[in-house]
């Protein structure tokens, strides 16, 4: 497999960045400096179910990365 690295199906980050704009997306802002504030509250907020789901999915990711011969799979939108 050639840089699965690159894979974003290998990053549970990028997930948890997803729920993280999800949460504060219809939060109102002033100004981006505002919106960043919010950010640390949000992030405490995120159930932890939600982090043990991504840590838990990530054999099957790995899998079908391996399966996919690194395309990128349909736990790019999970």
């Amino acid at each position: 497999m050639e840089s699965p690295s690159q894979n974003p199906d290998l990053n549970p980050i990028d997930h948890l960045w997803e729920e993280l704009e999800r949460r504060v997306f219809g939060i109102r802002a002033r100004n981006a400096d505002e919106k960043i504030s919010q950010l640390p509250t949000a992030w405490a907020q995120i159930p932890q179910s939600v982090l043990t789901n991504r840590i838990q999915l990530m054999p099957r990711r790995c899998q079908a990365v391996i399966d996919s011969r690194g395309v990128v799979t349909k736990y790019l939108s999970v």
